[in-house]
């Protein structure tokens, strides 16, 4: 399993939230500043017919013979009508005293020659506009004020607002559903190059370091630039790590063979049997030692080959048999016999490198566990899908040890007396899954192992 550093939340949902909040904000303000807005013209409409109504009246008002004679217009307050019917109320004052109309209704106390002043106040129950004016009128050695005030119910003028208002939070919910659609849309573009590069480094294989050369967006571009540093390094590190293993290869395997040869020179020589038996156990030590380093580099250089195979077509039955060729001199020193049953030529698509060590592998333990004047019979079908099976005559695999025998070093309890590092069904298993096939263990009914590599 893949292991992660801490997760702090995921950067989609920020930006959803993020966005989707500020159009939350930005929706509220549209409501409060369209509400405010359309509250002030309907105000200013309403004003301006309230003060034209007093305008009106006072325009109609003259004193004679020392009374004010008032001739109410029948536009200035039918021009106060509206549809929901408000209720209009009127007061007239000469020099602050009461002459006509409401009395209780409110006086506003307007400056001659100002204009209409406005108000609200609640009169009778109701919410009611007031306007007020005020004019002097001159006579014969007289001189008054005279001071009207209309007021109107705010009835229509709410109804009015309450529809703007509906309607502006209609408004408000609908750009609010359209800022949570773009909020989506704006927040998977701006995550998609980010998709888009981890598609990329998901789909190399771990030998793929190559530099990430695709176009993506500026503030992207100093990840790309750390990645492409980091995977320059891990090149040089895997490509030294190669050199590493052929080189310990030769270094290794040379020295063995050159200490076993002399061994087997001094035992010839050698009279005395402790000392006969003695270079045996030292031929026996660098065998062990020689096999268990050979089987340690394959794998190593299995490791780095798997994910970056270089598949060529292969015929499988000419592999095998150039095989057998070469270790039948090994069988033969072991008095056992190699059975080839190969039949027509197979095909397939492998590296060729990685199937001659894996086949190798499980040919030479079917020669260690096969005892002295047996057959080890090596079986290639090609349906339903390619196999190799081989199978020895020994004691075969332990049972209740047969799940785990594929496991790097891991050796069966009969295996005690017989030289080997318990790498050879880790390499070959690993070769077989690498190609997309298996490997799998199995007892023969007339005794023996049976070990069948799949493409």
């Amino acid at each position: 399993m893949i292991e992660v550093g801490q997760i702090s939340g995921s950067l989609r949902k920020r930006l959803i939230i993020t966005l989707i909040g500020g159009g939350a904000v930005l929706a509220v303000l549209i409501y409060l500043i369209v509400r405010t807005y359309a509250t002030q013209i309907a105000q200013q409409g309403q004003d301006s017919i309230l003060g034209a109504s007093v305008t009106s009246i006072l325009d109609a008002a003259n004193l004679r013979k020392g009374d004010i004679e008032i001739d109410f217009p029948y536009a200035s307050f039918s021009m106060l009508k509206t549809a929901s019917d408000d209720r209009i109320f009127y007061a007239i004052y000469q020099d602050d005293k009461f002459l006509s109309g409401y009395e209780r209704l409110a006086k506003m106390n307007p400056k001659t020659g100002t204009g209409s002043t406005f108000g609200n106040t609640i009169f009778k129950g109701a919410n009611v506009r007031l306007a007020s004016a005020s004019r002097t009128l001159v006579g014969e050695g007289l001189r008054t004020e005279l001071s009207i005030t209309v007021a109107q119910t705010r009835d229509s003028l709410n109804g009015t607002l309450n529809r703007i208002g509906q309607n502006v939070a209609l408004f408000g919910a609908g750009f609010f559903l359209l800022v949570i659609i773009l909020a989506f849309w704006a927040t998977s573009a701006a995550i998609a190059p980010l998709a888009r590069l981890t598609s990329s480094i998901t789909r190399r294989g771990p030998h793929d370091l190559s530099p990430v050369i695709s176009p993506v967006p500026r503030e992207m571009a100093p990840l790309v630039f750390s990645l492409n540093k980091l995977m320059g390094r891990l090149d040089q590190s895997l490509t030294r790590s190669e050199d590493f293993i052929a080189e310990a290869a030769h270094r290794v395997r040379t020295p063995l063979a050159t200490v076993r040869s002399y061994a087997e020179a001094m035992l010839q020589r050698v009279e005395k049997e402790e000392n006969r038996r003695a270079m045996r156990s030292m031929i026996r030590a660098v065998d062990e030692s020689s096999r268990a380093a050979g089987q340690l580099l394959d794998h190593a250089m299995i490791t780095f080959r798997v994910d970056n195979l270089d598949r060529r077509t292969v015929n499988l039955s000419e592999l095998v048999t150039d095989l057998v060729i070469r270790l039948t001199p090994i069988a033969e020193m072991r008095d056992v016999q190699i059975k080839l049953e190969a039949g027509e030529a197979i095909q397939v698509s492998a590296d060729v490198i990685l199937i001659q060590n894996a086949i190798r592998n499980l040919i030479d333990n079917a020669l260690k566990y096969a005892p002295q004047e047996s057959v080890v019979d090596i079986v290639i079908v090609a349906n339903p899908r390619p196999e190799i099976s081989i199978k020895d005559e020994g004691t075969g695999f332990p049972n209740e040890e047969m799940h785990i025998l594929a496991n790097r070093f891991e050796r069966g309890s009969n295996s005690e007396s017989i030289t080997g590092s318990g790498l050879g069904l880790t390499i070959a298993q690993d070769v077989a899954e690498a190609h997309g096939g298996r490997l799998s263990l199995s007892n023969q009914v007339k005794g023996g192992a049976c070990v069948t590599f799949s493409f």
